[in-house]
């Protein structure tokens, strides 16, 4: 007697790999750089709800964008906010302008980075600008703020240094969640610190809103954050994610991907948003063999990480609440430790190139001054004065 064998179904990937990746890539974007969006934007003039806004804002703008690229082009195109922008903001405190201004300046922000879209030589002009010179310009800037932890230690110690060691166990241990794991337990112990009455007010702002502010613009806000701002992004977010996917054999759609980041940043921006981009780092995780084996399904996950996005972004007026409450100087060391890595590499591609390597140390060093002359912050004088180095002294040599 003979059996027939049933021949079975063929194995189908299923939805929840790409869905799991999206959630991963949400909960990494949005914990390990939201306390540094919050100090950038408070630096520039919002107050407590402006900077919930802002968050709120930027984080619903990423998540259409990231939707909806995603969806039409059929490619794990995630997006995210520009959070080596949101460090060069909590550097320009010492400019002379107010938070209508600042407004101004995010909206012309993302004019700039849909421009490079829609204008060929725009983008030409922006890639003549030295890749070395801008990463020491972002390096100088996050200076300051990397201190923070370590500053902190001697100021408030008994707040700082629990942060610090859940840091370096979950960077020997597991380096993905190194950061969103410090940024809880600051969280927990800002919640364990803080009255009864501020226990109250977080309780109180559990629902976010938006906060709707009349743009300003001016000279000097456009050259001491738009420049500089619009530089950063793209240098450090948009270049990097578009060679992020190509790492993995996917195309940037560069018109559609500019335009789209540039009309969401400057529609974010009336609500308090400074930039959104495409991910760099984050979109590794939507675009690698952590969301399924099936390469035709991975833009799935840049989809359900917008929609994760979106549930992360309702908790943003409760977070800033509670960051608020904190201690003084603990949000601060908590995105130091957010940007060690960012400053690492920056600093590392700005001094590797030894025939510009005196050019990007000055731009390095006049942006970590805290320089401002003329109602200008240094990191628009950095660029200025490596340029001008470049230029003068280090070409003529060669």
């Amino acid at each position: 007697m003979t059996s027939t064998a049933i021949p079975s179904a063929p194995r189908r990937s299923t939805f929840a790999q790409p869905i799991m990746a999206g959630l991963v890539t949400a909960l990494v974007g949005y914990t390990s750089s939201f306390a540094v969006v919050l100090t950038g934007l408070r630096a520039v003039g919002a107050t407590d709800a402006q900077a919930a806004s802002g968050l709120f804002a930027l984080t619903i703008a990423l998540a259409i964008c990231a939707v909806g690229l995603a969806w039409f082009t059929k490619r794990p195109i995630t997006t995210a906010w520009s959070t080596p922008g949101a460090a060069l903001l909590a550097g320009a405190a010492a400019v002379n302008f107010g938070w209508n201004e600042a407004v101004g300046a995010f909206i012309m922000t993302g004019v700039l980075i849909a421009a490079t879209g829609a204008i060929p030589w725009l983008g030409r002009t922006l890639a003549a600008i030295p890749v070395p010179l801008a990463q020491a310009m972002l390096a100088g800037v996050l200076l300051k703020l990397c201190l923070a932890p370590f500053v902190a230690l001697s100021t408030i110690p008994l707040h700082v240094a629990p942060v610090i060691v859940v840091w370096l166990l979950f960077l020997r241990f597991s380096p993905r969640w190194a950061v969103p794991a410090a940024m809880a337990a600051a969280l927990g112990i800002a919640g364990f610190s803080m009255g009864r009455a501020d226990a109250a007010g977080v309780m109180g702002q559990l629902l976010p809103s938006l906060e709707f502010t009349a743009p300003a613009f001016s000279l000097a806000a456009f050259t001491a954050i738009t420049l500089p701002l619009f530089v950063v992004t793209m240098a450090s977010q948009n270049v990097p994610g578009v060679a992020v996917l190509a790492s993995f054999n996917y195309e940037t759609p560069w018109r559609a991907s500019m335009l789209a980041t540039g009309l969401g940043s400057s529609a974010a921006a009336f609500l308090g948003g400074h930039a959104i981009n495409l991910a760099a780092i984050s979109a590794a995780l939507a675009a690698g063999d952590e969301a399924g084996e099936d390469r035709s399904r991975r833009w799935i996950a840049a989809v359900s990480s917008g929609g994760f996005y979106i549930l992360l972004g309702l908790a943003s007026a409760a977070i800033t609440a509670l960051a608020t409450a904190s201690p003084e100087g603990l949000l601060e060391a908590a995105a130091g430790l957010a940007l060690l890595a960012t400053l690492g590499s920056s600093a590392s591609s700005a001094l590797s190139d030894p025939s510009s390597r005196m050019s990007s140390l000055v731009a390095f060093l006049i942006a970590g001054s805290g320089l401002s002359f003329a109602g200008i912050g240094g990191a628009f004088w950095a660029l200025v004065a490596g340029l001008t180095l470049r230029l003068l002294i280090e070409r003529k040599r060669h």
